[in-house]
């Protein structure tokens, strides 16, 4: 039961600074919006964005912490502090002298790589030119989050998640600013968000050292590159560059695909994409964050039994979230983007075919929320093939749906393509997990489902209902669209909790025990 508690307080830890920085990324989208609209430099600016964020996804975030943690956690309960600082000193050092190189050669290589990537841009001139120059500008940033993202790991596994969700929100900050007081010394005013890039990422590393040097983790050179640690590390990184970034995988191959439909089909995915990450950043990645240290260090003692325990509740967990999540942004897709984008260079027309994306794609909130818990937990028990062999045949699926769709959906149909790829990968880590381990508390699992599916269907029939008193076509009207929306999203999401606890949710009920337990505080 502690466990439980100590997932859910570090999942609510996260949260809460998630909440901030996604506050902020949202005002900074605001900001870009009204400032560029969505048309070709808004498509150059997400596409050249993009290249480094997916290796930011991939790597940093994916298969460095999906590798790492499980190898440190290891490490730190059999070997002691001492070869744990060992270890973390080893994978800095040589992650610098990595991501430097994959850096210069990002940079050289700019125009080669949107040309693969975007081979529409091309058609349409000055677009590949601008392109180029803005991947160039912004490629140094995975650099940055490469290292934020191993100092992440180490902070996590020592229990200390506030410091690198929070540092997100200066990211965002430096973006704000560069948009707004630098865009008017750039011929290309759209360059000033590339330069906030480059500052936010450096902002964000240097937040996370003097953290680490309070926890006796002062980072220093140590060139001892040939231990097992390293080969361990190296070995679990391969497989999960693919296992585990497969999801942003297919919104690359996404991007690249609705670069050759009409223009501002990049631009329409991008800002549906940042609302759908907007509840996945803040939920799905804070519980998976908070659950990958305990069933990391429950593997490496062998505790198969407290591991599926920690399983099963990080997944039911995920489902009480996610689901009513996954319906209301289904059903307010359009007064979302509405309220917050519309206006100046965001026209109702932008509005509708982004809220479009929106829909297709949280469809899929849970499926990738529960693909997040369960692709670490192969790795974790050293099993690096299955989670690549289920992502294959998910990119797959995503390719063959995407182009069979994007004809007759057009940017829609690559939106559903990557929902229906990450159902396909979530039902094959499921039962190829089953088999593995055995059962570890799937008709529970289910309960929560069902449970949470039933108080849902009335919460989104209450916000449906709620929001058709306010006309999301009109421009303006900000502050009765917003009481309309808010108000609503408070009715609905007071009503899903009263439901939950009705039906006797053990997540609800846990949920509530902690509020009480830190309002007594």
């Amino acid at each position: 039961m502690s466990e439980k508690r100590n997932i859910a307080r570090a999942a609510g830890i996260l949260g809460s600074a998630t909440v901030l920085s996604r506050i902020m990324g949202m005002v900074r989208d605001m900001v870009v919006s009204r400032l560029f609209g969505a048309g070709l430099a808004t498509d150059a600016f997400f596409a050249a964005f993009q290249i480094p964020n997916m290796l930011r996804r991939f790597f940093a975030e994916g298969a460095l912490t999906s590798a790492f943690i499980p190898t440190f956690s290891a490490t730190l309960s059999q070997r002691g502090d001492e070869k744990a600082r060992e270890l973390a000193n080893t994978c800095f050092t040589l992650l610098t002298i990595v991501m430097a190189v994959i850096t210069l050669l990002g940079i050289l290589c700019s125009p080669v790589i949107v040309s693969g990537m975007f081979p529409g841009f091309r058609s349409v001139p000055g677009k590949f030119e601008l392109t180029v120059l803005l991947n160039r500008l912004m490629f140094p940033y995975i650099f940055f989050i490469s290292l934020v993202a191993l100092c992440m790991g180490i902070l996590n596994t020592l229990r200390h998640f506030f410091t690198p969700a929070i540092s997100t929100v200066f990211l965002n900050i430096a973006m704000i600013l560069a948009a707004l007081c630098l865009r008017g010394y750039f011929e290309v005013p759209i360059t000033a968000l590339a330069v906030g890039v480059l500052i936010g990422g450096c902002i964000q590393l240097i937040m996370q050292l003097p953290v680490l040097w309070r926890k006796g983790f002062a980072l220093t050179p140590d060139f001892s590159f040939n231990t097992p640690e390293i080969r361990t590390i190296a070995l679990l990184m391969l497989p999960s560059v693919f296992g585990v970034g497969v999801y942003y995988l297919n919104i690359t191959v996404s991007a690249i695909l609705a670069s050759l439909l009409p223009q501002g089909s990049v631009s329409y995915l991008y800002y549906a994409q940042r609302l759908f990450e907007f509840p996945q950043g803040i939920f799905t990645v804070s519980v998976a964050q908070a659950v990958l240290p305990s069933m990391s260090r429950q593997a490496a003692e062998g505790d198969i039994a407290g591991m599926k325990e920690t399983l099963t509740f990080g997944v039911r967990l995920m489902l009480f979230i996610t689901i009513p999540a996954m319906t209301g942004l289904m059903v307010c897709s359009t007064p979302i983007f509405s309220l917050i984008f519309m206006g100046g260079a965001f026209d109702y027309s932008t509005v509708v075919n982004s809220a479009t994306a929106l829909l297709y794609y949280s469809a899929g909130l849970s499926f990738v929320a529960l693909t997040r818990v369960l692709a670490p937990v192969f790795y974790a028990l050293k099993d690096t093939k299955t989670p690549v062999y289920t992502a294959l045949i998910a990119f797959i699926v995503n390719f063959c749906l995407s182009l069979a769709l994007m004809g007759p959906l057009k940017h829609g149909g690559l939106a559903l393509a990557t929902t229906l790829s990450a159902f396909c990968n979530m039902l094959m880590l499921l039962w190829l997990l089953r088999r593995k381990i055995g059962s570890f508390g799937g008709r529970t699992i289910m309960v929560t489902a069902l449970k949470s599916t039933a108080a849902s269907l009335p919460m989104a029939i209450l916000v449906w209902y709620g929001c058709t008193f306010a006309d999301w076509a009109e421009d303006g009207h900000k502050l009765l669209k917003g009481v309309v929306l808010g108000g609503s999203i408070i009715c609905g999401g007071t009503t899903y909790v009263l439901l939950a606890k009705l039906l006797k949710s053990e997540e609800a009920l846990e949920a509530l025990s902690m509020l009480r337990r830190k309002l007594r505080v």
